[in-house]
């Protein structure tokens, strides 16, 4: 899986940023090998029945958006981290809690194939 796009958007980081960046992209296409990386709302962002998350790069950190919903499940677990309802920032000089990024990326997939199994009950009905 690999997106010009989205080697351009890290291409336009510093050596720090750019490092994370990809670091958290190989977390992220681990845990969703199915997921396309596209780029949406000007961030590298994965698809698999509706979007699981997008990641941003920043001066002082990296921005992981796993939506409402997957803030919302792991919120107990950011403990040190900034975040709000829909982003938690990863600070560049610590390391990525990749097993934590891993679960909550795990936890979006379910959510989105959810969904998608829903809806497509509702079309056989």
């Amino acid at each position: 899986m690999n997106n010009n796009a989205v080697d351009q958007y890290i291409a336009t980081f510093p050596v720090q940023v750019r490092e994370k960046l990809e670091e958290l992209r190989f977390i992220i296409q681990q845990a969703a090998p199915m997921a396309e990386e596209v780029i949406s709302y000007q961030m590298p962002a994965y698809d698999h029945h509706g979007m699981l998350v997008y990641f941003a790069g920043y001066k002082g950190h990296v921005g992981f958006y796993p939506t409402g919903s997957g803030i919302e499940a792991f919120q107990q677990e950011f403990g040190p981290y900034k975040w709000s309802k829909g982003a938690v920032q990863f600070p560049l000089d610590q390391p990525l809690p990749a097993d934590l990024i891993t679960r909550i990326v795990a936890f979006r997939i379910q959510k989105n194939q959810e969904k998608a199994a829903l809806k497509s009950a509702k079309k056989t009905k």
